[in-house]
């Protein structure tokens, strides 16, 4: 089973996205398996991540700005890949150093997720984008 989600951002930070994932899961009638995700994107990345308190998701947005601030900080003088806007290439940092994919066990048809964990998609751009998640489910047999 293969699917793609389309996710709407508006700018940096974290959207989830775990309830149209478990609604895929659970139409599909998924059974046990692995769930993988893909995010076809090299200036966002995909996270599991606490889902109950937004500062959260607050606080992580935060300490990547702090720790790759934008090419136009005098600490990023040295980047040459400016031609994007002061927030690409901190994007494609950001990016490297955070997972483009995930996998998640599934198990009757449930995605195996802890109590207070969701699935996000981290934008590392300042503009809106439409992002392409990519999901391919494999059934145990």
């Amino acid at each position: 089973m293969q699917t793609t989600f389309s996710i709407r951002t508006g700018g940096q930070g974290l959207y989830e996205f775990t309830r149209a994932v478990r609604g895929w899961v659970s139409e599909e009638d998924a059974g046990d398996g692995l769930l993988t995700l893909f995010v076809r994107h090299t200036s966002c990345s995909l996270l599991i991540q606490e889902n109950a308190d937004p500062d959260v998701q607050t606080d992580l947005k935060a300490f990547f700005a702090r720790l790759v601030p934008p090419t136009d900080h005098p600490s990023m003088s040295y980047l040459v890949h400016t031609y994007e806007g002061p927030d690409d290439m901190p994007a494609h940092i950001k990016a490297a150093m955070m997972p483009v994919s995930l996998s998640i066990p599934v198990s009757g048809g449930r995605m195996a997720l802890g109590t207070w964990q969701g699935l996000y998609l981290f934008e590392h751009r300042d503009h809106p984008h439409q992002r392409q998640v990519a999901a391919h489910f494999l059934a145990d047999r």
